[in-house]
């Protein structure tokens, strides 16, 4: 294995996920709203809601990249890993949602629906059990 890699593991191996200061905690919770806001106008203007459900997913997401963990917990790597993948999911609503405004690409009716409920459900899970993973991770 290259060195590199191994000072990677090595910044690694630490112990919990950093703290999101104020104002990035702030965008956060901003970019939250902005999705819940987008989903919902969805019933007005498609096009609309498009544009302000993408810059919250795209809010949401940098925020939870910005949130690393810096441990070496399988359990809570995994939940992390499964936190980025809902990630993943709520840009792929927006990109579904763009195809469903503009009439491309293969999700052109309400795909992004189901793209949005796998999101979610994923998000859920890992906000429901990271807690008590990382307080069991911090007492090993």
């Amino acid at each position: 294995m290259p060195r590199k890699w191994y000072r990677l593991i090595l910044l690694l191996n630490k112990v919990m996920i950093r703290e999101l200061t104020f104002v990035e905690n702030l965008i956060f919770r901003i970019g939250a709203v902005l999705m819940l806001v987008g989903v919902a106008l969805h019933i007005f203007s498609a096009e609309i809601s498009l544009y302000v459900y993408g810059i919250g997913a795209m809010l949401f997401c940098l925020m939870q990249l910005r949130a690393v963990y810096e441990g070496n917990d399988l359990n809570v790597i995994r939940l992390r890993r499964q936190q980025l993948f809902a990630c993943l999911m709520f840009l792929g609503t927006a990109m579904c949602m763009s195809m469903q405004v503009y009439q491309y690409g293969f999700a052109r009716r309400n795909e992004w629906v189901v793209v949005l409920a796998i999101g979610c459900v994923l998000e859920l899970y890992t906000a429901w059990r990271l807690p008590n993973a990382l307080q069991k991770a911090k007492k090993s």
